[in-house]
């Protein structure tokens, strides 16, 4: 499976269509909120959410925009990776 890109959102599909993992971050004058990572149990362990918080920190900065996290998974996960400024 692949992650499917959109504008403040990263996701990925299961093969009946339907959403198993999900990374949300609006922006707002420059600042993209990582504020929501959904991964479904049956892709639980697989590190599939730190793969997606990557992903939108990594689309974050390609679109010029500064990081912060609301997500309690996101923030956790930008303290073990000190190479992502967060804001």
């Amino acid at each position: 499976m692949e992650f499917i890109y959109e504008p403040e959102r990263i996701y990925m599909k299961n093969e009946d269509g339907k959403v198993v993992a999900e990374v949300t971050f609006p922006e707002n004058n420059g600042i993209a909120n990582i504020n929501q990572t959904k991964v479904d149990g049956s892709l639980r362990g697989q590190g599939i959410a730190g793969k997606l918080v990557k992903a939108a920190a990594d689309q974050i900065i390609k679109d010029g925009n500064g990081i912060t996290a609301t997500c309690s998974y996101a923030v956790e996960w930008f303290s073990k990776h000190p190479e992502y400024k967060f804001n």
